[in-house]
């Protein structure tokens, strides 16, 4: 999981995350992540429109957003 979040990283990439939250509820973000540090890495999340911290291990799922997708959003 750790070299796909670099990877959207590198290429700058808006991704679909599915992310468990600490209270065991699966949560959508969408985010740029900003970056990976350890066992962490900071995000803007467009949902939460703020900077956050996510776990690694955490993440569920990451799916980069198409430019199509983009522009009808």
């Amino acid at each position: 999981m750790r070299d796909q979040l670099v990877k959207a990283m590198q290429r700058n990439q808006i991704v679909n995350m599915m992310y468990l939250a600490k209270s065991g509820e699966v949560t959508k973000r969408r985010i740029k992540i900003i970056k990976v540090v350890g066992d962490t890495f900071q995000a803007y999340c467009f949902v939460k429109q703020a900077k956050r911290t996510f776990l690694i291990n955490n993440v569920l799922a990451v799916v980069p957003i198409s430019r199509k997708e983009r522009e009808v959003v």
